[in-house]
């Protein structure tokens, strides 16, 4: 039977620092659940209102559905919440390509551009300190499982890339098309915030700057983050 305490620790688990302070997370919906326990995350506890569910997850315990709705943070509580570990992230030199996010705000956004990097075998994103936090609750919704695949770092975007030998890649409205760019093997590709793009000073470190053309006649003002990180992923890997 869930106690008070747990009720209490599951809640506090919407707010960043509880997260940190606690190392867990949480995620609902029975598919994500799933995912995470198949990807080897190591649960901490896996709470369910259905006694048809409880056998579908080992250790898992039953709740009643008012309960659950008290922990969850969706307006509509899908049956399957689950409270997993936050892992540490393993040395990333061995990979071959590397996403950056320099202040990506919008937790849709960050949810999306972390499934696509597990689309396209990219291991590695690193994120600055200013980047919505990926276990965010409506972040981990969009990702549908894929951060279990996914490493994740917050890190000092400049120093990292001061020491990175790989060459660096930076998304511009201005940069030459990606399409005539021979692409190598390994490198880093870095994504600017939502309104103002790569900063001023994470574009020193760049050293090659790209764009996705446009030929539409109508003047868009840019791409969505997570749009362009999909076209320029595609054409990496197509590459």
């Amino acid at each position: 039977m869930v106690t008070k305490n747990q009720i209490k620790l599951v809640v506090s688990l919407k707010q960043k620092k509880y997260r940190s302070q606690h190392g867990l997370f949480v995620v609902e919906g029975e598919k994500v659940v799933k995912e995470l326990l198949h990807e080897g995350v190591q649960p901490y506890l896996i709470l369910v209102d259905d006694p048809a569910k409880v056998n579908r997850f080992e250790g898992s315990e039953l709740v009643d559905s008012k309960v659950l709705k008290q922990m969850s943070s969706l307006s509509q509580p899908n049956g399957v919440l689950g409270v997993f570990y936050i892992e540490k992230v393993s040395d990333s030199s061995k990979v071959d390509w590397v996403v950056v996010l320099d202040a990506v705000r919008d937790p849709g956004n960050l949810g999306t551009i972390i499934r696509l990097c597990d689309w396209f075998g990219i291991k590695q994103l690193i994120c600055s300190q200013d980047t919505v936090d990926c276990y965010n609750p409506k972040v981990l919704q969009a990702t549908m499982g894929s951060i279990a695949r996914v490493q994740i770092s917050y890190l000092d975007l400049v120093d990292y890339l001061k020491e990175t030998e790989k060459p660096v890649y930076g998304a511009f409205m201005d940069g030459e098309s990606v399409y005539s760019e021979e692409i190598p093997q390994s490198g880093i590709l870095v994504m600017g915030n939502e309104a103002n793009g790569v900063s001023d000073e994470v574009n020193q470190m760049v050293t090659k700057r790209i764009s996705i053309p446009q030929f539409g006649e109508t003047t868009t003002e840019s791409l969505n983050v997570a749009t362009a990180t999909a076209i320029l992923l595609n054409e990496i890997r197509r590459s």
